[in-house]
């Protein structure tokens, strides 16, 4: 099963179009580094290991790993980005951001990235979702000031009923 561990924004962004619940039934397995689970998450959305979110400890070397690139990279992407993107190091799993900064720094640091619109193609593919109710969720998103590419999100969606999906 495909790991992907995540950053807080792609949960804020599934939290803004009311799909956390809907994003555990992929067939994926998604996973949080347990200090920005603690700082980011927990407070205002507890309980999203129930759902099935794994809360995995970032280990010792791959938090040196992560102040390197605090270092090398600079301020933005911020601490627990990095930690993100050294859990995704250290699992060996793809990446899932909607931060323009850290999806740079990541693909630097050759690892795979997804972001939000992905995980809606995902769920529309895997019949969680329709074509329309992804567009639904987008608007969602778009309201509650989310920040995505909004024109190339629906365009791709849109392709997706030309294709059957």
């Amino acid at each position: 099963m495909l790991l992907l561990i995540s950053d807080a924004n792609i949960l804020i962004d599934l939290e803004a179009a009311e799909l956390l619940e809907t994003i555990f039934k992929l067939p994926y397995q998604f996973a949080i580094p347990d200090i920005l689970y603690v700082e980011e998450i927990e407070p205002g959305t507890p309980g999203l290991e129930r759902l099935g979110l794994k809360v995995l400890e970032v280990r010792p070397d791959f938090m040196s790993y992560a102040l390197s690139l605090y270092d090398f990279y600079g301020r933005k992407p911020s601490h627990n980005d990095y930690l993100a993107l050294a859990l995704a190091k250290q699992q060996d799993a793809a990446l899932l951001t909607g931060d323009h900064n850290l999806k740079i720094v990541a693909q630097k640091e050759s690892v795979q990235v997804m972001g939000t619109i992905w995980l809606l193609v995902a769920m529309v593919k895997h019949g969680l979702l329709s074509v329309k109710k992804a567009l639904e969720a987008l608007k969602k998103m778009k309201q509650r000031s989310r920040r995505l590419p909004w024109v190339e999100a629906e365009q791709l969606l849109l392709s997706l009923n030309k294709k059957g999906g």
